[in-house]
């Protein structure tokens, strides 16, 4: 993760902000009396929400869960990525 602090931030905001976009890197940014933040892109906040929300549902971990334990068992079936 990259870091920098409250002052490079603000005289450099356009750079580390298009950093965070393209490189799909957060940013750690180090402010005076140890009040931290983390700056992420949209797309990575989206999907921490989606992520969440899914882990939400008991119904829908169980099932992958058990989708999980048959893999490990052997029971999965292999698919030609090129084929899909």
């Amino acid at each position: 993760m990259k870091t920098a602090n409250y002052t490079d931030l603000r005289s450099n905001l356009k750079s580390y902000l298009d950093s965070v976009v393209s490189d799909s890197e957060p940013l750690l940014v180090h402010r005076p009396g140890n009040h931290s933040v983390v700056v992420i892109s949209l797309d990575e906040y989206n999907a921490i929400r989606e992520t969440a929300y899914i882990a939400s549902s008991p119904a829908f971990m169980e099932r992958l869960r058990s989708a999980e334990a048959r893999m490990n068992a052997g029971e999965g079936v292999k698919i030609n990525i090129d084929e899909l």
